[in-house]
């Protein structure tokens, strides 16, 4: 490929989006699906609050923690963030990583913590960490989705078969209602799709449950919702280094946890509604949400996948369907608390099973689709669903497929260098064809791919034009190349290397070295 080639870089025109404030930017954010927005934040608010009190319990906080944190997080994200119609509060994954901080320091340092941790991610949103997403293939995706089906349904278990409660004699009425819910759920849109079905399924499960008195789980058996509005205050810790030296660690990982799982659920949603976001705007989002969450009293928070796919499923798409998931669960919680602490667990278990069939892409294990997938891939995405499913953090699946996606790529590339000869009609010089990537998991390969002692000619030429020299790796191993063949007194010319290559070999060639 000729330098001049490599220099032209044609730009097509890219449209402009309309003004962040415009009127036509309003309407499609905010008011394009009023009626479908708002019943579907009311399915969500009810679904977040046993989800937001079950984190709680995992944090070893009060549930008003993790509730202040949802609802202040989705309110303020659906005015900050960038991808439309996503749902985020308090998560498990984010629950997991507090755990400690909490029993050995108290609930003040997470609140420090949580602030820290906004502060970091929109850093990170100015620095453009949303342009990494281009770097997780689609394998990780499939299985970062499919992992978040299996562990949605595997946290309904304890509530399908009530192996926590102390008596267990409700059990084939439990299982009853959570059929019920499922029949209503997948049945109703053949009917209508008036109204979500999800919705109808926890008024028409709760109106029974409340109205014959049935005996069952409910929601107010996972914790005592809170009565009143949360005030903002300042962390109570000492502002000192050594606060910073404890609180650093947990945050950057809450920062780096949250902004996984949001970026990748945000592009889960841009897959499935066939739009683009803004994934910087989104990590700034993220991090505006959990500054003030911590001022609040809140946990920290981040995308949820599980909420989003309630609200796509139930008609969400704009940002209202946020903001009203928000509205909907502050008043649930103080206004209608004793109502919804009456709901039962059934309901809300039959929507997320619902969640948990909707979200796994049942395609992606067919036995053609197994069959025809190249096996690293297939391996790939295996390594990505069992390390989610047996360490339930969403983030050590991506990470470990994201590396092991590269060890197979590099793997992959490193064993397509070729090399071809052809000796000259005079029978002067031999010339050689490189072509393929050239870094230093190929140098190997390269180095062993010239006959040194079959040459019978004193002159070589190495053409590099079909070549990518990427790194010093490969200089030293030209360079060996050219020492191999001078050995045997066969002089070496070197020619087609582009403009970067050149360079390259120009300013290292001698100084590096594995010597």
């Amino acid at each position: 490929m000729s330098d001049n080639f490599v220099e032209k870089v044609y730009d097509a025109p890219r449209p402009v989006p309309p003004a962040r404030f415009s009127p036509d930017r309003i309407r499609d954010e905010w008011l394009s699906n009023p009626k479908a927005d708002l019943l579907s934040g009311l399915v969500v608010a009810l679904a977040l609050i046993p989800e937001a009190i079950s984190f709680s319990i995992i944090a070893g906080v009060d549930p008003k923690v993790g509730l202040y944190a949802s609802f202040s997080i989705a309110i303020i994200i659906a005015l900050a963030g960038g991808r439309i119609g996503m749902i985020s509060a308090a998560t498990g994954a984010m629950a997991l990583v507090i755990v400690d901080l909490v029993a050995d320091h108290g609930v003040a340092y997470l609140f420090a913590a949580t602030i820290l941790a906004g502060l970091i991610q929109v850093g990170f949103g100015y620095l453009g960490v949303g342009e990494l997403m281009r770097f997780i293939p689609r394998t990780v995706m499939v299985g970062f989705v499919n992992a978040l089906a299996i562990l949605i349904f595997l946290a309904q278990v304890p509530h399908i078969l009530l192996s926590d409660e102390p008596d267990r004699s409700a059990l084939p009425l439990n299982l009853l209602f959570i059929a019920a819910g499922l029949i209503i759920i997948y049945g109703l849109p053949r009917i209508t799709t008036a109204v979500p079905s999800p919705l109808v399924a926890i008024v028409v499960l709760a109106g029974i449950a409340m109205t014959v008195g049935l005996e069952l789980p409910t929601v107010g058996d996972m914790g005592e919702l809170p009565s009143a509005l949360p005030g903002l205050s300042l962390p109570d810790v000492p502002f000192t280094m050594e606060t910073l030296q404890i609180i650093f660690p947990y945050s950057l990982t809450l920062a780096m946890v949250g902004l996984l799982e949001s970026l990748l659920t945000a592009q889960l949603l841009d897959d499935k509604t066939d739009t683009n976001s803004d994934k910087n705007r989104e990590s700034r989002g993220q991090g505006v949400a959990n500054v003030a969450t911590g001022f609040l009293g809140g946990m920290a928070g981040c995308a949820m996948i599980g909420q989003s796919m309630i609200n796509h499923r139930s008609g969400g798409r704009t940002r209202m369907s946020t903001l009203a998931s928000g509205v909907f669960l502050l008043i649930l919680i103080l206004v209608l608390g004793d109502l919804v602490a009456r709901i039962p667990m059934a309901a809300l278990v039959a929507v997320m099973i619902m969640v948990a069939i909707g979200t796994f892409n049942w395609k992606s294990v067919t036995p053609e689709a197994l069959k025809a997938m190249p096996r690293p891939e297939t391996i790939v995405m295996t390594a990505t669903v069992s390390i989610v499913v047996v360490t339930h953090n969403l983030a050590y699946g991506v990470i470990a497929g994201v590396l092991l996606s590269a060890v197979f790529f590099v793997r992959h590339v490193s064993h397509v260098v070729r090399v071809t000869s052809v000796v000259d009609p005079d029978n002067v010089e031999r010339l050689y064809s490189v072509t393929g990537e050239l870094f230093f998991a190929s140098t190997n390969d390269l180095v062993h791919s010239f006959d040194y002692d079959g040459v019978k000619v004193k002159r070589v030429e190495i053409d590099f034009e079909g070549a990518r020299i990427w790194d010093t790796s490969a200089v030293v191993a030209i360079d060996a190349v050219v020492m191999k063949f001078a050995e045997r007194g066969i002089e070496t010319e070197l020619v087609g290397l582009n403009r970067h290559a050149e360079r390259l070999h120009r300013e290292t060639t001698g100084h590096a070295s594995t010597h």
